[in-house]
């Protein structure tokens, strides 16, 4: 037998190699998407003016975007509240829609008639308030099953004032439903919350458009501001109650002027509610109309920046 027929039947006689197995070759960068960049959203304080805050959220809705840090102010935290909960903008505009039988339906009929409300306010307590805003926060707590911030499905800050030494402070701890009654509690007009030896009001008088919390948290920061226009009433005669809200609401826009010069977020949003008083939340379907134009622009943006090979870092 010759030297290579004996190989040949050693070689049938062993048992067959396992296959090799490919060494997996790790993905360069170049073949690694680029995760999209964080986008924090900062909600606005101004009553019923913040009902543009949903056309807002519609946007992200429709582009099937998720923020991934809210806050909110008043209004703004009373709606990014219940988006952070997981309620789509489609669903809150619902509810807005059937607040019939809430206290804010009966300050649209209030804010509509010739009542004066200061005549309403019980001067000389302690807590003085026209309305408790506890059954209006029952009415949005029956619509989620949410009940703290860290069951929330988006991180979420409210923010609050603290009447005695007017500093803003920030809750995003506990209970969520109480946190945003202390966030909307506006002088005069909701009672204000007691929270360990605090009295906490509402966020605005401190904090109206709070981006700068999200600073060094994401991104891209935007905020919208629906603190509302300046407007001539052609005549009109001023009550007090529009005495008392426009002041207010001045306040509001200087606080917010004077955050923007200082180091403005990267996308600003001022929508339009011409014509829409503090407690005007009975208009819902004309400060959704007048939230258009905004509501574009953010489209625009968002889109712009889903297409883009590198997000903007400088606000462009």
């Amino acid at each position: 037998m010759t030297p290579r027929r004996i190989a040949a039947l050693l070689t049938a006689a062993l048992p067959a190699a396992a296959p090799v197995a490919a060494t997996p070759v790790a993905a360069t960068p170049e073949d690694t998407p680029a995760p999209g960049p964080t986008i924090g959203l900062a909600l606005g304080s101004g009553g019923a003016n913040g009902l543009a805050h949903i056309a807002i959220l519609q946007v992200f809705d429709d582009l099937g975007i998720v923020p991934d840090r809210i806050v909110g102010t008043s209004i703004g935290a009373v709606i990014g509240g219940l988006y952070a909960a997981g309620l789509p903008a489609k669903e809150i505009r619902d509810i807005f829609d059937d607040v019939a039988g809430s206290p804010l339906d009966a300050l649209s009929g209030l804010a509509e008639s010739e009542v004066d409300l200061t005549a309403l306010m019980p001067f000389g307590n302690d807590d003085a308030g026209l309305l408790d805003s506890a059954g209006f926060l029952r009415f949005l707590a029956g619509h989620t099953e949410v009940r703290t911030f860290d069951e929330l499905r988006i991180p979420l800050e409210v923010v609050a004032t603290d009447y005695w030494t007017g500093e803003s402070v920030v809750l995003d701890q506990g209970a969520l439903f109480p946190a945003i009654e202390a966030s909307m509690a506006v002088p005069g007009l909701f009672l204000p919350i007691h929270r360990g030896e605090r009295l906490l009001i509402d966020g605005g008088t401190s904090t109206p458009l709070p981006f700068d919390l999200l600073r060094d948290e994401v991104d891209l920061i935007i905020a919208v501001d629906v603190s509302g226009s300046p407007q001539l009433d052609d005549g009109e005669e001023i009550g007090l109650t529009d005495m008392l809200f426009n002041s207010f609401k001045i306040m509001q826009q200087a606080i917010i002027r004077q955050s923007l010069r200082h180091r403005p977020p990267d996308l600003y949003l001022h929508p339009e509610a011409r014509g829409v008083r503090l407690l005007h939340f009975n208009r819902i379907e004309e400060i959704l109309r007048q939230a258009e134009p905004a509501a574009d622009d953010l489209r625009d943006r968002l889109e712009a920046w889903q297409a883009a090979p590198a997000f903007p870092t400088d606000g462009s």
